[in-house]
């Protein structure tokens, strides 16, 4: 599969079947997301791989997610970014982002080879914003810095999911 077929073909998955992803897999979408680019080299991004059905049975206890497929996807892999981790306190204002824009930026480039990956290996993902954030940081002891956007799932999707309208080409380019 090349890249194209794989942008072509990547669904938001909400319903996975319980076939296992091996570790193996998980550690081919970690390299991806690993090789991404980022501003000055900072590859702010921090991943939390979630797995063990006792650990996801906790999320779920504790109602982080709304949406309750999140909790049957095998794999969970919470998305963290750390701002800290550009160069210099100082930045110009009419030239750059703020270093907490910079670092969902740049954390959003590696999550989207993770999933470009995951799809051409055949597994499904889909980023999930809508959680508990501040409890999440507290059950996984994360820094109060780190900026945790969102999490992915990730298994093998049940069906085939229809693909959603995009616009035109027309309704995205300014004249």
């Amino acid at each position: 599969m090349n890249v194209i077929d794989a942008i072509k073909q990547l669904r938001s998955v909400r319903k996975y079947s319980d076939k296992s992803v091996s570790e193996e897999l998980v550690m081919e979408l970690m390299d991806a997301a690993r090789l991404a680019p980022s501003g000055n080299n900072a590859q702010p991004w921090i991943y939390k791989i979630i797995s063990k059905p006792e650990d996801i049975e906790l999320l779920k206890k504790e109602d982080i997610f709304k949406q309750s497929f999140v909790y049957t996807a095998p794999i969970l892999i919470l998305c963290c970014a750390d701002p800290r981790k550009y160069p210099g306190a100082e930045f110009d204002k009419k030239l750059d982002d703020a270093n907490t824009l910079r670092a969902i930026r740049d954390l959003s480039i590696s999550v989207q080879n993770l999933v470009l990956r995951a799809t051409e290996l055949g597994l499904g993902t889909c980023y999930i914003g809508w959680m508990d954030k501040p409890r999440i940081k507290e059950l996984y002891n994360l820094p109060p810095h780190y900026i945790v956007p969102y999490l992915i799932t990730v298994g093998y999707a049940e069906g085939q999911g229809k693909p959603a309208k995009k616009k035109e080409m027309s309704e995205i380019l300014l004249k």
